[in-house]
């Protein structure tokens, strides 16, 4: 029997790419402060049709260092870019979460994006902006309670409290995230090399362009319960600027990462995507 004051096993291990699968290729982003650990369900339920893959972020834990103070958006999707070029994927099915869907719409504008299914997209402002920097003293607000977990002994830091309090933050059914998945979110944050120079340069951001012009076939997910960008401020201007043919679904009872907690859903929302742009069938 374990006792309460140690953990049965080792925090997980950073992971530089998620890479499974064959078939049509498939792009998946994660969010600021995670890792393609949130990805893992999703991954193994596309395998079978996809070849997935899932890099880590520059600055992000699992991904390669930075220099410097300064990191942006475009910065993050040059270096996805030079993986993509790696391995011969000229254009790809793009899924993005949070910042990954930010990153998403870059990478569309660039011609990369075969699809994109941006899952409760950041980016959805202008710069500067109230919203934007009120996003901004969120994610500030964490860097306390993550530099304090950064000392904290695993039994603490990983502990069945700490789980609870980050399942609320991503999630609306806590109880259905994996403890591997809420602990790979913990250990994600505490090494996130990111955090305070996309934080401190996020105001020079330059604002994502006109929506309307974008030719690739997007499907906006937006999550009904999410705590992180709420839709009815956030989502405006997706809403508002996307082409009459996008996709615009809200997902019930899920919080701003829903990968976590509905991978089923998430998995069968991008696989219609991928299926419809094949077929010219609009999925529904």
């Amino acid at each position: 029997m374990t006792s309460g004051t140690t953990r049965p096993t080792a925090p997980p291990a950073p992971m530089r790419a998620l890479h499974t699968g064959s078939g049509e290729p498939l792009l998946l982003l994660h969010g600021f402060m995670m890792s393609p650990h949130c990805w893992e369900q999703v991954a193994q339920r596309m395998a079978s049709h996809c070849e997935v893959f899932a890099p880590a972020f520059t600055g992000h834990w699992g991904g390669p260092d930075f220099e410097g103070w300064y990191l942006d958006v475009s910065a993050l999707a040059d270096r996805v870019e030079d993986q993509l070029d790696e391995m011969g994927w000229r254009t790809c099915h793009i899924a993005g979460n949070s910042l990954g869907g930010w990153v998403g719409f870059e990478l569309a504008r660039r011609g990369r994006a075969r699809t994109l299914t941006a899952i409760a997209p950041a980016g959805g402002w202008q710069t500067p902006s109230a919203i934007q920097f009120r996003v901004g003293l969120k994610f500030l607000s964490l860097v306390p309670l993550v530099e304090i977990g950064k000392h904290l002994p695993d039994y603490i830091a990983y502990s069945g409290l700490v789980r609870q309090a980050v399942a609320l933050l991503l999630t609306k059914n806590t109880s259905a995230a994996s403890r591997a998945g809420l602990e790979a979110a913990i250990t994600s944050a505490m090494h996130c090399k990111a955090m305070l120079p996309m934080l401190v340069s996020g105001l020079r951001f330059p604002a994502l362009e006109n929506l309307a012009t974008l030719r690739t076939p997007v499907r906006l997910l937006m999550c009904e319960n999410d705590r992180i960008i709420p839709n009815r401020t956030f989502a405006r201007r997706f809403l508002e600027e996307l082409p009459e043919s996008a996709d615009r679904i809200l997902v019930h009872d899920v919080g701003h990462v829903p990968m976590l907690e509905a991978p089923d859903r998430i998995a069968t929302l991008i696989a219609e995507h991928v299926y419809a742009s094949r077929t010219r069938l609009r999925a529904v």
